[in-house]
């Protein structure tokens, strides 16, 4: 079983490579965001509590995530691999999917870390903010918060996945097409 982590900074590019490597690898897609904007969206009690600290650029609980990553990976026991887009961000997810995969017959393959600079981030996020009408990409206050966030408590998650052998990091600048195939040069090693 192939399971990914592909992992960087909001705006790094982790949704739309997601795509690509989930039709090529024949991988289920697991976003935290996409879940929790999906529990958002249906006005659940965690979607309603998850909305709130979203709206102030700050994360979930660990709790909450690791419960919905659970139930997604329930729903899809026959699948090739998983490819993990925003999750783990911190150490303690890093464990707690380490051993919720281990209960599950598993484990993370590869961590692949998209690296791109903090201007390039923002200006994404601005756009796709236009795009999607998504407001916590629209304030720059917010997203300097997420990105500050990102770098104090998730970037470490790297390490965590570098003292397994697991970490790949990949420049997430270039084009759509250069940045899938240093993804697939990354996860054929």
């Amino acid at each position: 079983m192939l399971n990914i982590v592909l992992f960087g900074a909001p705006g790094s590019g982790k949704g739309t490579q997601s795509a690509r490597l989930i039709e090529k690898y024949h991988l289920v897609h697991l976003s935290t965001g996409d879940i929790l904007r999906a529990e958002i969206a249906a006005k659940t009690p965690i979607g309603l509590e998850a909305k709130k600290k979203i709206d102030k650029g700050e994360l979930v609980s660990d709790e909450m995530v690791i419960s919905m990553i659970g139930n997604k990976l329930d729903t899809a026991k026959n699948a090739n691999g998983f490819i993990f887009d925003g999750f783990p961000r911190t150490t303690a997810q890093a464990v707690a999917l380490d051993k919720l995969l281990s209960e599950k017959g598993t484990s993370i393959s590869k961590m692949i870390a998209l690296i791109v600079e903090k201007d390039e981030l923002v200006k994404r996020l601005l756009i796709r903010g236009k795009d999607s009408g998504r407001s916590d990409d629209t304030d720059i206050s917010i997203i300097e918060n997420r990105i500050s966030i990102y770098n104090r408590d998730t970037a470490v998650v790297a390490d965590f996945y570098k003292n397994q052998g697991k970490h790949f990091a990949i420049q997430g600048v270039g084009t759509i097409d250069e940045i899938f195939n240093r993804l697939c040069e990354a996860i054929d090693k």
